[in-house]
């Protein structure tokens, strides 16, 4: 990461990786980032769908790693570019259906934009290549062309 971010992009990955308290402490401290609710894609997220999210990610891999590799910001909008991923020890949720546990690393590249309200994440526009996960895990396999 290069130049001196505001947002605080650590935290936000931690509320997606590190373990997340039991009861009603886990939304509130999504709500610490997040309005509630927020926009993901065009859908309307409450914060309680959100930590649903974040428990499966968390379910589906054995300790989450992430890693940042690029972040910008803009105003009330912050690009942020990451890997996260690990062995996946739990379904995981994909454009093209659930991935049943394979034990094996899976690591996804995903670009988030964020949009900020009141420096909370309002709306996000979320970018993932499962499909590049999915062919590494062979769970995929891409056509040969024909003629």
């Amino acid at each position: 990461m290069t130049g001196t971010a505001t947002f605080d992009v650590e935290r936000l990955l931690q509320l997606w990786s590190d373990p997340l308290p039991d009861g009603p402490a886990a939304e509130d401290a999504f709500r610490v980032l997040y309005t509630d609710p927020v926009t993901v894609n065009g859908q309307a997220l409450t914060v309680a769908d959100l930590v649903v999210r974040a428990r499966a990610v968390q379910g589906a891999f054995d300790e989450v790693e992430r890693r940042v590799v690029s972040v910008v910001e803009d105003g009330d909008r912050v690009a942020v570019a990451f890997r996260m991923g690990g062995r996946q020890v739990g379904p995981l949720q994909t454009s093209a259906g659930p991935l049943p546990p394979t034990g094996r690393h899976l690591e996804l590249r995903v670009i988030d934009v964020l949009t900020l309200t009141g420096g909370r994440i309002s709306e996000i526009v979320m970018v993932a290549d499962e499909l590049g996960a999915l062919v590494a895990l062979d769970a995929v396999r891409l056509a040969p062309p024909t003629d």
